[in-house]
């Protein structure tokens, strides 16, 4: 393992509620780093508790995620920057483990997987063992890293442009990174055992709400990367047929009220997306031993029509009044 200087970058929005967790496990890493943590304008107490320990603080109005990130690696001295959320505890071997995956100059950026900090909620234990299922069959070599557990050479932050401002929200300016860290011939590797800990959603309406925000920006992040709407290792097939499914439910549903024989079809497209959520349900239910993870089911068939309300509102944002702006035909 060579012996690189490391900083880990924190973007933190009103973050009281987890943040000592997540400062607490950073200076705790069994490799010494700088950490800087980049106030995107919370409006809480989170910079008071900051301010406690022993961090380079930023503040910065708010922008989201992805300039803070940008503020964050720029006024970073290490040559290896670790990302990780607010609500992220990282294990104390994380920046170790991180660090022994760079074995080669080709070798752009590496990252892992989640651990849960909340696994007495219900929700927050389903939406965890989908991210299980998924990232057991990501390879080493992947094709996209969460920013959440994830690390680059500050010298590609700097070949690529770092993250994309105008993804103003947290969704989509990860994928955009990855991509574009792939491009310039750089290769990402993944490992499941390189963990942080997660305080998933616990409920099930915000839940709802940050899957339409991904609807949406994942359209913005399709209209730069088309290349990309195929999937990566993470989202495959059944993501993408489930939004457009779920909203060609509501608009049959609507027709079907002036043609009856059209409630057919919304019946088996409602059964369809039923059933699309039984692979991973049933994965779950053998793996824990639980009948509660039926629960998935409810919360995924949910999830589709977030997504697609998402979607629906992104394709008319980024897909046809930004190519009108543009001329485009």
């Amino acid at each position: 393992m060579e012996d690189y200087s490391i900083s880990i970058v924190i973007p933190a929005y009103n973050c009281s509620e987890f943040i000592a967790d997540t400062l607490e496990a950073c200076l705790n890493q069994s490799f010494e780093s700088e950490i800087i943590v980049v106030d995107d304008g919370s409006t809480d107490n989170s910079a008071e508790i900051i301010k406690k320990y022993p961090v380079k603080y930023i503040y910065q109005t708010n922008a989201g995620p992805a300039t803070a990130r940008n503020a964050g690696w720029k006024a970073a001295t290490g040559e290896i920057i670790c990302f990780t959320d607010s609500d992220c505890v990282p294990e104390k071997d994380w920046v170790k483990k991180i660090l022994e995956k760079y074995t080669s100059v080709k070798i752009g950026g590496a990252g892992g997987s989640y651990d849960i900090k909340n696994a007495e909620s219900l929700l927050a234990g389903c939406i965890h063992e989908e991210i299980i299922q998924r990232h057991a069959n990501m390879p080493e070599q992947a094709g996209f890293l969460g920013t959440f557990n994830v690390s680059y050479r500050k010298k590609v932050l700097q070949q690529v442009g770092g993250f994309n401002e105008s993804f103003r929200q947290a969704s989509g300016e990860d994928n955009d990174l990855s991509y574009k860290v792939k491009k310039a011939g750089y290769k990402l590797v993944f490992d499941k055992n390189i963990r942080v800990a997660h305080y998933h959603q616990t409920r099930l309406l915000k839940y709802l709400k940050e899957q339409y925000r991904h609807g949406y920006w994942r359209m913005k992040l399709y209209r730069l990367h088309p290349d990309m709407s195929k999937g990566d290792n993470y989202a495959g097939l059944p993501d993408f047929i489930q939004p457009p499914l779920a909203m060609a439910v509501i608009v049959i549903s609507a027709a079907a009220i002036f043609y009856k024989p059209l409630f057919y079809i919304v019946l088996f497209s409602v059964l369809l997306l039923l059933l699309l959520q039984l692979p991973v349900t049933l994965k779950a239910i053998r793996r824990n031993r639980k009948y509660s993870y039926l629960y998935l089911i409810v919360i995924f068939f949910l999830r589709a029509f977030a997504r697609g309300f998402g979607m629906s509102k992104g394709i008319l944002r980024f897909f046809v009044l930004d190519a009108s702006k543009n001329g485009e035909q």
